[in-house]
């Protein structure tokens, strides 16, 4: 049951919005690289301490002459270069757990096949029994997605049409997709997904026409934490006003990069939100795990 004790420094709240700051899912992201923890002791720590999720981010590379700034600022962190596969991350952690979710955080859709890569989620999505969370995004290293041969001008487009046809995939026995990126005439591929009609698609991003994708082709959006912030509130009304006005369900709202601060989390939990990802830096096992652990001490306290 929920704890209905004060917090040191601050008076208890009451039962019900101690229950709603529970309601919202609390999960984890981390690079997980060659030289962290290994992506199986993760999950199986992150599920251990009753996480709802773990995502992994992706970049096949980064190139050594790059103009695009780090949107985070400053230099670029050394756990960009080193990420490991995220579909081979997950395909571990999901071996050495049983309810844990699988999030991507984000696939750089605009840097691989859509055949190819609906098969791979299909297939986790199957051998995990129906885990996956699959995020998405166009990405914002562009001399990074023009090596994979996407012009940046036409990324978001070339995300739209690779998730509409990877749907056609999973859902049609003889699947087929003609769009201005992605072209192929009816096909047989198995497996489709365990989760029908697919896993749920999480939209990263926060430029100016994120919410009319998200409205587009997906089911959520997961907006970073630290960006933006103080127009969240107006955004997530923004998305669910225009998704009742095209007579469509709501979307989701995951936070990736999320404050683990309890005021914080009663915020997210006014507004909604479904989960809230913790970021776990980049670090050996044991640091990782002492990370790990002091951040489900919100589960413990509200658990």
């Amino acid at each position: 049951m929920p704890s209905c004790h004060a917090r040191p420094g601050e008076a208890a709240r009451d039962l019900e919005t101690i229950s709603e700051v529970f309601a919202v899912k609390l999960g984890v992201v981390m690079f997980v690289t060659d030289e962290t923890i290994r992506p199986d002791l993760l999950g199986r720590a992150t599920e251990s301490y009753g996480f709802e999720s773990l995502f992994v981010p992706e970049h096949t590379h980064i190139p050594v002459d790059r103009q695009s700034p780090y949107p985070g600022g400053g230099e670029l962190p050394r756990e960009y270069c080193r990420t490991l596969d995220p579909f081979v991350s997950l395909t571990a952690a999901a071996v050495a757990t049983s309810e844990l979710r699988l999030g991507f955080g984000i696939c750089l859709l605009v840097e691989r096949d859509p055949i190819v890569t609906a098969k791979a989620v299909a297939s986790l999505d199957l051998l995990s029994a129906g885990r996956v969370l699959f995020g998405v995004g166009a990405g914002w290293n562009r001399e990074e997605m023009r090596n994979h041969g996407t012009d940046p001008a036409t990324r978001f487009a070339v995300v739209s049409e690779r998730v509409k046809a990877m749907k056609a995939l999973w859902q049609e026995t003889e699947a087929s997709f003609h769009g201005d990126h992605v072209h192929f005439d009816a096909v047989w591929s198995w497996p489709k997904p365990h989760q029908s009609p697919h896993p749920p698609i999480l939209l990263g991003g926060g430029g100016p026409s994120v919410i009319s994708r998200v409205l587009d082709h997906a089911d959520g959006w997961m907006p970073v934490g630290y960006r933006g912030s103080e127009t969240l509130p107006s955004r997530i009304a923004e998305l669910r006003s225009r998704a009742a006005e095209q007579g469509k369900r709501s979307p989701s709202v995951t936070i990736f990069g999320a404050s683990p601060d309890p005021e914080t989390l009663a915020s997210y939990a006014d507004l909604g939100v479904e989960r809230c990802l913790f970021t776990i830096p980049s670090l050996p096992t044991e640091q990782a795990l002492d990370v790990l652990s002091a951040r489900a001490g919100l589960i413990r306290e509200f658990g």
